[in-house]
């Protein structure tokens, strides 16, 4: 008899008990896990690494976005394995194992905060709390399919969380129900719950959608006969958005090679824009961590491995341009999207990759994922990832994103959408 999948395997289980038990409390009688990148109380925080928690001690207080949710009404269950360092979007752990994707078993969960999505995914828990950083949150919710929300840029406190790289860090949640996801978000963004308000736009970015190999009729006309059923066609709008960016960042200049703009796979203005993004990043890991990884040479796994030297070894080259492509960028979409706009993207371009592939295979698809995803990253924005079934027997996602400062709108425009997603997705699929 063939065994069922230990999805329980990747999560250090212990229990804490919500810290007030009222029946009215927004999140009682809901459980959730951690990823293993935020402090709790008398527990090794182990960022993914044994060198690591072998060479820390146990946490004297517990983050405070824990503390919230625990407040909340909420039971935390346990922590979860993740990506060693938080340095990788497959979800793949040489040391501790790979958490199981319950979607496709034989692919990558996605990471870093692999084990926080499958624990919603393979329904072990309500919800879980993981970081976005890179697209930590948003990757694993698409491969796993769920939902995934990157708040806006400091909108919750990272207070007692492992730093990967601050400019970028945010501490983000996944769910199964959009009404759960709202629940939490406004626990973590302390929010009041608002009556939703309609978008004025919704803006298809159509160079975007053409970077994914998913059909657009199974992605992007999905959302858009969703959104006119529910707030009328005349509110979508469409884009050209590499376009727009090159245009409104020239900050941009400074990340834009030779090789970028010879790649016929990519957006050029996006792909300098991930160039950015990756620079900064690997600056701030090795600010961070880099006298530890000297120090300690920890073992890490194939591609985390080099990731991380090549941060230790970096001597910070056009780090300084990085503020102004963020300011830039930010009013640029601000200005796209006004008040109430969402710009809708792929959340990742096309579906998970296989369990152990051949890192130089991944390298376009990498390339792709990360020219999506510094959208949000280098904004500051607000992005949720949809699930929108599957495809081909594997999981399929679309994007949302909202300018800093609109997470509960962006909340409920999901709680609004979300059942006539998941009509249109079975009709495209009869």
């Amino acid at each position: 008899m063939e065994r069922d999948p230990d999805y329980g395997a990747f999560m250090d289980k212990f229990v804490l008990e919500p810290t007030s038990s009222a029946h009215d409390q927004p999140l009682h009688g809901l459980t959730f896990a951690v990823k293993d990148i935020f402090d709790v109380e008398g527990y090794v925080t182990g960022f993914g690494n044994p060198d690591w928690a072998r060479t820390h001690s146990a946490a004297t207080s517990t983050a405070p976005a824990v503390l919230a949710v625990l407040r909340g009404g909420a039971t935390c269950v346990g922590k979860t394995i993740m990506d060693e360092m938080a340095y990788s979007i497959n979800g793949e752990n040489i040391h501790y194992g790979t958490p199981i994707n319950p979607c496709a078993p034989d692919r990558v969960p996605g990471g870093s905060s692999s084990g926080s999505a499958v624990a919603v995914g393979a329904k072990i828990v309500d919800f879980s709390l993981g970081t976005d950083t890179g697209g930590s949150v948003r990757v694993p919710a698409s491969y796993c399919g769920i939902l995934g929300f990157r708040p806006s840029h400091d909108a919750v406190p990272s207070a007692g969380v492992i730093p990967m790289a601050q400019s970028f860090d945010t501490v983000g949640w996944f769910a199964r129900d959009p009404v759960i996801l709202s629940r939490v978000g406004h626990i973590l963004l302390q929010s009041p719950v608002m009556d939703p308000i309609k978008p004025s736009q919704v803006i298809i970015a159509e160079d975007c959608f053409q970077l994914s190999n998913i059909p657009n009729d199974r992605l992007g006309q999905v959302l858009v006969k969703s959104v006119e059923k529910i707030y009328g066609g005349h509110i979508v709008k469409h884009t050209v958005l590499g376009d727009y960016v090159k245009e409104k960042v020239p900050s941009l200049k400074h990340f834009m090679s030779k090789e970028i703009k010879e790649q016929e796979y990519n957006i050029p203005s996006l792909a300098a824009l991930s160039n950015a993004m990756r620079s900064l990043q690997r600056y701030e890991f090795k600010d961070n961590h880099g006298e530890w990884i000297t120090s300690v040479k920890p073992e890490l796994g194939p591609g985390i491995a080099e990731r991380v030297w090549e941060a230790v070894r970096t001597t910070g080259e056009n780090v300084d341009a990085c503020p102004s492509v963020k300011t830039e960028l930010h009013t640029a979409l601000a200005t796209l999207l006004q008040d109430f706009g969402i710009l809708a993207i792929p959340t990742v371009p096309g579906p998970p990759p296989k369990l152990q592939a051949d890192p130089t295979t991944l390298e376009i698809f990498r390339a792709k994922a990360f020219s999506l995803l510094s959208i949000a990253g280098v904004s500051g924005f607000c992005q949720v990832s949809i699930p929108l079934g599957m495809y081909d027997n594997l999981p399929v996602a679309v994007s949302l994103l909202a300018k800093q400062g609109s997470d509960a709108f962006l909340l409920n425009v999901v709680e609004s959408l979300y059942g006539t997603l998941k009509e249109q997705v079975e009709i495209t699929e009869k």
